[in-house]
C-alpha cells in the first residue's frame, strides 16, 4: 500500500544514514559539545546570516515547543496563537502542564494577522482588571500552518512589528520550515525569517532527519539557563552528536533545501492528480500538505489501496483528507495513485 500519511513515516536520508554509520564507532563528548554539534550550529548561522545567533538542537517538535515558551515566558505570562494552532489543538496541552496559558484568537486562512493582535491587545490593556489576568508574553505561529498556508513577507513584517509594539516575544514552529520557505508562495528567504521573530526553530523530523529540531534565538539572547531547562523538558540528547551529524548532514549543499523542493513537486503533482479526477480541494495549501474533499464512498474505497487521514468530517457527504510528501516520496508512488483513483 502506498502511503501518503506524513512527512515522518520513513526512516531518514540516505546521506544521514551514510554519515551516522560513517561515525559510528568515534567517541566524543555528549550533549551536543562535539566537533558535529558545533559545524552544524556555524552552517546554521550562515544559513541565517547571524553570526550571533545561538544555536540548541532538541530532539522533538513538542519538546521544543514547551522548552522555548516555559524558558521565554515568566510563571504568570501566556502564549498567543490562532485557535487552529499546533500548541493548541495537537499537542496534548503540553505548554499547559508547565504551567503557560494558550491564549487563542480566530485565524484568518490559519494565520494569525496583525491586525487581530492589535485588536486584541488594546481590548486586553483597556481592561482596568488586565493585572489580575495571564498576561500575554509571546506570539507562537507555525511557518506553514496547520493546514500548510504560508505568511507572506509583508505578513511576517506587520506581525513582528505589532509584537514589538506590545512587547511580545515572537516564536516562529518551523517543524516544516523547509517546505513553507521554497514554496512558491513564499516572498523571502531564511535570513528574512530570522530578522522577524525572536526565536524560531528549523525542523528536522519532518523533513529529512531520523528525528530533531534546532532552535534559533535570532532576535534575543537565549534565556539564561536554556540549556539546563532543555533537560528539565526531557529534550536533551546525551549522545547529542547524533543530532548534530544530522543537521550537519543537512546544511551540507543546500540538502535541506533540495529535498524540500522534491516534496512541494510531488505535492503539486498530487494537487494536479485530483483535480483531473474532478476531486475538489479543501484549502489552498502551497506546501507538501495537500487537503482534499473526498464523499465517504471514495474515501471508504480509496482508504483501502492508499494509506491517507482524515483532517476533518465536515457533514454527512464530505470528508476532508490530508495526503502529504516528503523527500521520500517516488513518482512511480503519484502513478500509483492516479491509476487507483482512474479504477474506482
Amino acid at each position: 500500500m502506498i502511503s501518503f500519511e506524513s512527512d515522518y513515516n520513513n526512516g531518514m536520508l540516505p546521506e544521514i544514514l551514510e554519515a551516522l554509520g560513517k561515525t559510528n564507532r568515534e567517541k566524543t563528548s555528549g550533549y551536543g559539545f562535539d566537533p558535529y554539534s558545533e559545524s552544524a550550529k556555524e552552517k546554521i548561522r550562515k544559513a541565517v546570516d547571524n553570526e550571533n545567533a545561538e544555536v540548541f538542537f532538541l530532539i522533538g517538535g513538542t519538546q521544543t515547543n514547551t522548552t522555548v515558551i516555559d524558558s521565554v515566558l515568566m510563571g504568570c505570562e501566556g502564549v498567543i496563537c490562532v485557535e487552529t494552532g499546533h500548541i493548541e489543538v495537537h499537542e496534548s496541552g503540553a505548554v499547559e502542564a508547565f504551567g503557560h496559558k494558550v491564549i487563542t484568537l480566530p485565524g484568518e486562512n490559519s494565520k494569525l494577522t496583525s491586525s487581530t493582535l492589535s485588536a486584541y491587545m488594546d481590548t486586553f490593556l483597556a481592561d482596568e482588571t488586565h493585572p489580575h489576568m495571564v498576561q500575554p508574553g509571546m506570539v507562537y505561529i507555525s511557518m506553514p500552518t496547520e493546514f500548510g498556508m504560508v505568511y507572506t513577507r509583508e505578513e511576517l513584517t506587520a506581525l513582528y512589528t505589532t509584537c514589538q509594539k506590545y512587547n511580545l516575544r515572537l516564536f516562529i514552529d518551523g517543524a516544516r520550515l523547509g517546505y513553507g520557505l521554497v514554496s512558491e508562495a513564499c516572498n523571502y528567504d531564511l535570513p528574512f525569517l530570522a530578522k522577524h521573530c525572536d526565536v524560531f526553530y528549523i525542523g528536522g523530523t519532518k523533513v529529512g532527519a531520523m528525528m530533531g529540531e534546532a532552535v534559533v534565538f535570532s532576535g534575543m539572547k537565549a534565556p539564561k539557563y536554556f540549556f539546563t531547562n532543555i533537560k528539565r523538558h526531557g529534550a536533551l540528547l546525551a549522545k547529542g552528536r547524533m543530532l548534530g551529524i544530522q543537521f550537519d548532514t543537512l546544511f551540507t549543499d543546500n540538502l535541506y533545501f533540495k529535498i524540500s523542493r522534491h516534496a512541494i513537486a510531488m505535492a503539486t503533482r498530487i494537487r494536479s492528480i485530483f483535480q483531473k479526477h474532478g476531486i475538489a480541494i479543501a484549502y489552498d495549501s502551497p506546501t507538501n500538505q495537500q487537503f482534499v474533499v473526498l464523499s465517504p464512498s471514495l474515501y471508504d474505497a480509496l482508504s483501502k489501496k492508499v494509506a491517507f487521514e482524515i483532517w476533518e468530517r465536515k457533514s454527512d457527504s464530505e470528508i476532508i483528507c490530508r495526503f502529504v510528501t516528503s523527500w521520500a516520496t517516488k513518482e512511480e508512488e503519484l502513478d500509483e495513485l492516479e491509476h487507483i483513483l482512474q479504477t474506482l
